[in-house]
């Protein structure tokens, strides 16, 4: 159902504009980063920069969709043949010059948040700040359209944050990023990309039309859906590295919890195959996303 009492510019706009469903993708590698830490150094972490690994991951999505929903806008992609969420702009909620400012504004708190990690974890934390916001504009503007979208995913939702949050929370004379945690980071994009995946393959005839040169254009339908599934069990097959340190149920959990979701969710996309049905696996997707994620942490937390 379309939102049609919305008021132009009002809070309700821009939550909407916001898109608070998806910060469980910001969550989840600072979640395993974090749980991984804290297996670590049996819970003795470091909270403060913990607490603010999640509050940059939650307001860089947030202005990963401000950017989004700005560029797209003008370049024309969300037009009424869109079969995904509504986008504010294109919807009238946001006005296009409030979302340039809302857009840099946001920029600039996320870039305020993350100042205070030079101090944990030294001034080469600027350089991963400024890498971030670069990327954040750079996905939209360009690279999405080029077919390196899936390749961004696995960077700046798996091996940046993973890795970053677990270097962070560790006590100072701890910090390093062990072999273990990089693999996870890995496995941890593989599964988000799930989502970017469904994503394109539901938009794939709007992407053509676009010229919006996708993974999922260049592969088609067919190894689109292929992928879909191999993401899911990669992940769970590079998890199997926890069992050289002892953590037995992070391994097993998303085997048992995670993958049959994953597959009955694979299974729906195969029987929906076109339409903005596939919105549903959209949701199913997101879901069974962060039930990885947290079926890692807590994994990693009883081992």
């Amino acid at each position: 159902m379309e939102n049609t009492d919305i008021k132009v510019n009002s809070l309700k706009a821009w939550v909407l504009a916001a898109r608070p469903k998806t910060l469980s993708g910001a969550a989840v590698p600072v979640m395993i980063g974090v749980a991984l830490a804290m297996a670590d150094t049996d819970f003795h972490i470091r909270v403060i920069p913990a607490v603010l690994c999640f509050l940059f991951a939650f307001v860089m999505q947030i202005d990963a969709n401000f950017v989004n929903d700005y560029f797209d806008f003008l370049k024309g992609t969300d037009d009424e043949t869109r079969l995904g969420p509504k986008r504010a702009c294109a919807q009238g909620w946001v006005t296009i010059g409030a979302m340039r400012w809302m857009l840099l504004a946001t920029t600039a708190l996320a870039c305020v948040i993350g100042l205070p990690l030079i101090y944990y974890g030294g001034w080469w934390m600027i350089a991963v700040g400024l890498f971030c916001v670069f990327f954040c504009f750079l996905y939209t503007t360009h690279l999405s359209y080029m077919g390196f979208g899936d390749v961004l995913v696995l960077l700046f939702f798996g091996i940046v944050p993973v890795t970053m949050a677990y270097f962070l929370a560790l006590p100072e004379v701890m910090q390093t990023v062990t072999w273990e945690c990089f693999f996870v980071s890995i496995a941890c994009g593989l599964v988000i990309d799930t989502l970017l995946v469904i994503n394109n393959y539901r938009d794939i005839d709007n992407d053509r039309r676009a010229g919006k040169h996708t993974l999922i254009v260049a592969i088609g339908e067919k190894w689109g859906r292929v992928l879909y599934f191999a993401l899911g069990i990669a992940a769970c097959l590079i998890g199997n590295v926890f069992h050289f340190s002892g953590h037995f149920w992070a391994v097993w959990l998303p085997i048992i919890i995670y993958l049959p979701l994953h597959v009955s969710t694979f299974i729906e996309m195969r029987k929906i195959n076109k339409g903005a049905a596939l919105n549903l696996v959209l949701g199913k997707t997101a879901r069974n996303m962060f039930i990885y994620g947290l079926s890692v942490s807590v994994g990693l937390l009883i081992g």
